[in-house]
């Protein structure tokens, strides 16, 4: 076996088919990659709960790296969080409600909360946040909130970042574009290239023992932090230079057929 020891993988548009699902049979190889001693990541934008739940007859064996890295949980154990302050987040939501069009999404550790106002998004939504807590005043709310995310209906995420949200958050927060649709906020420094190399340190990794699957902006930080960095073909174009190799796109199952290398020993680099 060769010395990859973790395995990360971004969702959407990386593992997920454009349908919104997992490969076929994954879980059975998430258990192989446990059974030759390597730990298999799902690092995402989604929270905890949300992850737990499509991974419910797994959770146990995995890590995921959740809210771009706000929160860590390794097999069942929140071993790291980093917590926005009230007054931030606060502020956040006043400003996406006064100055753009986007929706405001606080992201608690253990329920997301919108608006009353933004219901007729919910169903949308829950495939991200499978459990949706809605208020009459949003800005009111004090709860233990690890990501601020603003949801664009209108798909210019990237639009906004370069023009309102990289200039207002972007010498205090870690601010990132998710897709068309999502800019998400976390405390400066979190992301998921800081998760990977948290991890790592915990597990006593080296960066050659690395490997990383991602597609969009969001990922940039994880595929910079290992030695085995993969895009899948249907990547955001510019996102090449962010990557040592290519595969195949997820609809054509890219990220289980390095998987599969690994697991049968026939792996080559």
């Amino acid at each position: 076996m060769n010395d990859i020891k973790l395995i990360a993988a971004d969702m959407d548009h990386t593992l997920l088919t454009e349908k919104g699902e997992l490969p076929p049979n994954f879980d059975s190889y998430v258990l192989k990659l446990n059974e030759a001693g390597i730990d298999f990541v799902i690092a995402s934008g989604r929270p905890l709960y949300t992850l737990e739940t499509t991974f419910s007859k797994i959770k146990h064996k995995m890590c995921f790296i959740c809210d771009n890295g706000g929160a860590i949980c390794y097999k069942s154990d929140i071993i790291f969080k980093s917590l926005i302050k009230p007054d931030s987040y606060q502020s956040m939501i006043k400003f996406v409600e006064n100055k753009t069009d986007g929706i405001p999404i606080l992201c608690g550790l253990d329920t997301a909360y919108l608006s009353e106002k933004n219901k007729i998004y919910e169903n949308y939504l829950k495939t991200f946040y499978s459990k949706i807590t809605f208020v009459e005043n949003l800005d009111d709310i004090a709860v233990d909130a690890d990501k601020f995310t603003i949801y664009f209906p209108g798909k210019n995420s990237k639009e906004h970042y370069e023009k309102i949200f990289k200039p207002q958050y972007g010498d205090s927060f870690s601010v990132t574009v998710g897709d068309t649709i999502w800019i998400d906020i976390m405390n400066y420094g979190i992301n998921k290239g800081e998760a990977i190399k948290f991890l790592g340190k915990k597990l006593g990794l080296k960066y050659e023992q690395m490997m990383a699957f991602g597609d969009t902006y969001n990922d940039i930080e994880m595929l910079q932090s290992v030695k085995y960095s993969y895009i899948v073909k249907n990547a955001a174009a510019d996102m090449k230079q962010y990557a040592n190799f290519i595969t195949d796109s997820n609809d054509d199952f890219g990220v289980l057929k390095v998987i599969d290398k690994i697991i049968n020993k026939t792996f080559i680099y």
